[in-house]
């Protein structure tokens, strides 16, 4: 009987363990769902509270780098002179947790976003789309970290500015 009531336990608790993990990849999914809705509505009130104030953000570029500070002054310089619209759609948010002993990564709540982004600007060039990779790690409910991924070539020769040869089908 001892057996059976430890056992109970032990199930009991990964059950309560997976189900805690479940939330927290929801809520994490649900800030960046967020997040990328105050993107599109150029909601700079929102993103700036989405945003943990230890926030950095990186790339597209190798040494591309962004504090919080430096974000929110990007983005009302976007909104204000550059994006007519930012629309993103085909989006897939995939929410994973890495475990405190895995090598080589940060432990936490991830949520790996991908989406084709078309943005039109307000000089009339464009739109353009581009896919765009986004992984965010989430703490207490804020973005404290992102990665992101897209072409730049690309953006840059639908606009008519790279002279960069385009890979054949």
């Amino acid at each position: 009987m001892k057996h059976f009531l430890f056992l109970g336990f032990a199930v009991l608790s990964l059950a309560a363990c997976n189900s805690s993990n479940k939330n927290q990849n929801s809520d994490s999914v649900a800030v960046v769902e967020k997040y990328k809705a105050a993107v599109e509505a150029n909601d700079v009130a929102t993103m700036d509270s989405l945003l943990a104030d230890n926030y950095m953000g990186y790339g597209p570029s190798v040494r591309d780098s962004i504090n919080k500070a430096g974000a929110i002054e990007n983005w009302k310089n976007i909104a204000e002179n550059l994006y007519e619209s930012i629309q993103f759609s085909k989006v897939q948010n995939l929410p994973i947790t890495i475990e405190e002993n895995a090598d080589g990564m940060a432990p936490g709540n991830w949520v790996s976003s991908w989406s084709l982004a078309t943005i039109k600007y307000k000089d009339g060039r464009g739109p353009v789309q581009m896919w765009v990779n986004v992984e965010y790690r989430i703490e207490d409910g804020k973005i404290v970290y992102t990665r992101t991924f897209y072409d730049e070539a690309d953006v840059q020769r639908q606009l008519g500015n790279a002279t960069a040869p385009v890979m054949s089908k």
